[in-house]
Parts: structure tokens; C-alpha cells; sequence
């Protein structure tokens, strides 16, 4: 007996110095790759084409130049090593009239003048306003993190299509021709739910927007725009297009994201589809069934401490002022318990995340290549995925990528190599229709 177990313990001991080194090697093979990433990360410009921005953190005592309780500001794009973050200037769709547009209109002008203030008053020795690759490239070898601006919803041009030159002058260097409902231009992807269109497509007014966008240089964005009028978008386009912020419709069926023969189209026309890191847009079933039961939760917490969480459709119907200080409440909440959610359903509804959303990256890459697909978030838009629920969370998509076996040139052209080359070639094509006339 004491034989065999002297044998044992001898056996034993080596299986676990033997396990001991190649737990050494895996652990040494797992920095090298995180060492990788890093390098790479730090190497490539990275960019983000869909931030959501409010105008109430772009003033003298709050804004971006502090680490707020948004999911990008300067110091978390700092911290996680973004350094192209699109601003957008979203109005949400209402009425067809004149005063719905002259009302748009003034919203989108305050969220222009809101990104100027950043980039010129509160931090011009951190941040600057790109309008070209050339500038994108310049900036970042500065030193500094680079601003761009986008346009979701073409409702605030109204029916003054010269409002897209003054648009473009201003910084806008792409555009999407409806969000989430039907606007003067373009359908919306939302009618899919009742089945109901207003103009079966493009408008007349959304397609000679179209040409304007050609002329003025601003990218044509198909993120919100039905499929019919996205098809349209691309055949009347003289210039690639871009999918701002959407995923693969194969892998997660959402009307937001795109079908296989849009992305197709995509291809052949030369854009690219900028893959977006929103929970059900990802992972429909799994977002589901963990906002049900993290909803459960947040009102079981919010009703201990006397907080009332309101339906969406109640929080748009808050007057602006009454909204945006909701949200700064409601979000503060979520961080707070969100630690107590992550516990309760780690195992009953595991979150959405990083390997998640890059699944989308690889099928896209295999559906339409390497040079047409890109990388946005929707921060502060409802985006984010766990390990990428903010800005300073960026290196872990990187990671992700390098974990995959995607090369430094490969994950250069996903960040921003693919994005830039669309807006140079929007660009060109742009000065050739200006010498026209």
C-alpha cells in the first residue's frame, strides 16, 4: 500500500509540475498575444463612425474634456485608445411640415455649433474637426483625437436641398435619408413592421438629395433607410456608399441590419458596411432574453429607492429639458446596479459581447471581403456590447480581431483604413461634379 501510494503521489506530482508548465506556456503565449494587440492597437488609427451626442455636455461647466457618465468623452477615447469618434448630429423623425423642418433644423444647427465648442473653445489642444483622411491622419500624428461629424436622419434639410452644401461646409461628411420612420426623403427600415410605405423607396426630393450628396461630398448612409430605398441610394449614386452603424442580417434578423443581397450591392458598388456593436443587433435572442430579465431587476432595485424607470415611449413624450435630465438619472442608475445584474445572470442570461459582435465582423469579411467592412459602436445611441460597452473598452475589439488570427493590415483597413478610402473616393468624385457645375 504504501508502496502504491508513494508511486502515486510520484505521478501525481508530475502531472502537476507538467500541468504547472504548460500553464506557464499558455499563460506566456496569452501575453504574447495581448502583447500583439496592444502594438497593433497603438499602431492603427482607430474609428468609430457612430457616437450619439447631447448638447447639454457641450457647454462651459459639463462637457467632454470631463469623464462623464456617457460612453465616450475625451477621457475614455484616451483611456481605451480611440481616436476617431463621429459625432452625430441625429434628429429623431417628425412631422412632414414646415415647421416640424424649420424646428429639425434649429436641433441639428445647436448639435453642430455643440461639436464646434468642443473642438475650438473647451479642448482644440486635444480634439480637432477632420473633414478629409489627409486631416484624420495629420491630426492623429499630432497627437491629438480626432472629431468627424455625421448626419443621421436628412429630415432637418427639409425640402431645401441647398441646406446639403451648408451641411457639408460645416463638417458633415456623411448622411443617412430617414431614421426611424419616414421621412420627405427616403422609407424607413421601421416600415417592415406594419408594412406600410410612403414612397416606396426614394422620394423624388430623397433622390435628388442623393445627387447633392454626390456633389457636396458627403457620404450616402443606408443604417435606417428601408431596403428599397437603400437599393435605389446605391443605383443612383455616383459615388461608394456606407452603412454607418449595422450588422449582418443573416446572423441576427433585425430590419436594421442588412440582407445578403444589400451587402452584395455594397460590394459591387465599392462602399462599406461599418459593423455595429448594438446588443440586438448582434444577438437578438440573447439581448432579449437578458433585457426581460435585467428589466425585471432594475425595476425590483428602482422601487427600493423610490425611482420610477419609464417606458421608452414616455421618455420621448418628456419635454427636452425633463428627457435629458431622465436620462442622466436613468443612466447613472443602470451603472450603479449594473454590477448586480452582471452577478444574478451571469449564468441564467450571459450578456452580448465582444466575440458576439466580431462574429459579425467575420461573416461580413467572408460574405464581401476585407476592404468593405468597418467598426461602430451607437454609444450613447443604445450601442455597446460587453468588453465594448465604452470607449475605454476599444483595445478589447482589437484583442478580439489579433485572437482570430486577422493581421496588423487587415485590422488597419477594418478601423479605418476601408472608411477613409470611401470618403477619398466620395471626395474625388465630388470635385469632378463641381467643375461640371
Amino acid at each position: 500500500m504504501k508502496k502504491f501510494t508513494s508511486a502515486f503521489v510520484a505521478v501525481a506530482l508530475l502531472l502537476t509540475f507538467s500541468g504547472f508548465q504548460v500553464n506557464c506556456q499558455k499563460l506566456t503565449d496569452e501575453e504574447k498575444l495581448v502583447a500583439k494587440a496592444k502594438k497593433i492597437h497603438a499602431d492603427v488609427i482607430t474609428l468609430d463612425t457612430h457616437n450619439d451626442i447631447n448638447v447639454a455636455n457641450f457647454t462651459d461647466m459639463v462637457n467632454y474634456t470631463q469623464d462623464l457618465n456617457t460612453q465616450v468623452n475625451l477621457p475614455k477615447m484616451k483611456s481605451g485608445g480611440l481616436d476617431v469618434s463621429w459625432l452625430i448630429v441625429y434628429t429623431g423623425q417628425g412631422e412632414l411640415s414646415e415647421d416640424a423642418f424649420q424646428k429639425a433644423y434649429k436641433s441639428a444647427i445647436e448639435k453642430f455649433d455643440a461639436i464646434d465648442r468642443l473642438t475650438k473653445i473647451y479642448a482644440p489642444d486635444q480634439i480637432e474637426l477632420a473633414r478629409t483622411s489627409k486631416d484624420v491622419r495629420r491630426i492623429n500624428k499630432s497627437g491629438k483625437l480626432v472629431a468627424m461629424i455625421g448626419i443621421e436622419n436628412g429630415y432637418p434639410i427639409g425640402t431645401d436641398l441647398k441646406r446639403i452644401k451648408y451641411f457639408s461646409e460645416r463638417g458633415a461628411r456623411y448622411m443617412s435619408l430617414a431614421h426611424n420612420g419616414h421621412s420627405q426623403l427616403a422609407d424607413s427600415n421601421t416600415g417592415e413592421a406594419d408594412g406600410k410605405w410612403l414612397h416606396n423607396g426614394l422620394s423624388e426630393l430623397g433622390k435628388k438629395a442623393i445627387a447633392e450628396m454626390n456633389k457636396w461630398g458627403i457620404m450616402i448612409d443606408l443604417s435606417h433607410p428601408s431596403k428599397e430605398a437603400n437599393i435605389q441610394s446605391i443605383k443612383l449614386s455616383k459615388a461608394p456608399v456606407i452603412a454607418s452603424h449595422s450588422s449582418a442580417r443573416a446572423l441576427c434578423d433585425h430590419s436594421r441590419n442588412l440582407d445578403d443581397e444589400q451587402l452584395a450591392l455594397i460590394k459591387q458598388n465599392g462602399g462599406v458596411v461599418q459593423t455595429v456593436a448594438f446588443r440586438s443587433y448582434v444577438n437578438k435572442e440573447k439581448s432579449d432574453l437578458r433585457s426581460k430579465l435585467s428589466g425585471e431587476i432594475s425595476r425590483e432595485l428602482a422601487e427600493k429607492e423610490g425611482f420610477k424607470i419609464l417606458e421608452r415611449a414616455d421618455v420621448l413624450k418628456l419635454p427636452e429639458a425633463e428627457r435629458a435630465e431622465y436620462m442622466k438619472k436613468i443612466t447613472e442608475f443602470r451603472q450603479k446596479i449594473r454590477p448586480v445584474i452582471n452577478e444574478r445572470l451571469k449564468d441564467e442570461a450571459p450578456d452580448v459581447n465582444v466575440q458576439d459582435f466580431v462574429n459579425h465582423i467575420d461573416y461580413l469579411v467572408k460574405k464581401i471581403g476585407i476592404d468593405h467592412v468597418g467598426i461602430s459602436s451607437d454609444f450613447d445611441g443604445g450601442g455597446g456590447v460587453e468588453g465594448w460597452d465604452d470607449a475605454s473598452q476599444t483595445f478589447n475589439v482589437t484583442l478580439e480581431l489579433v485572437r482570430r488570427g486577422y493581421t496588423k493590415n487587415q485590422i488597419e483597413k477594418l478601423w479605418s483604413g476601408n472608411l477613409l478610402r470611401v470618403l477619398d473616393e466620395v471626395q474625388k468624385v465630388a470635385k469632378q461634379m463641381q467643375k461640371v457645375g
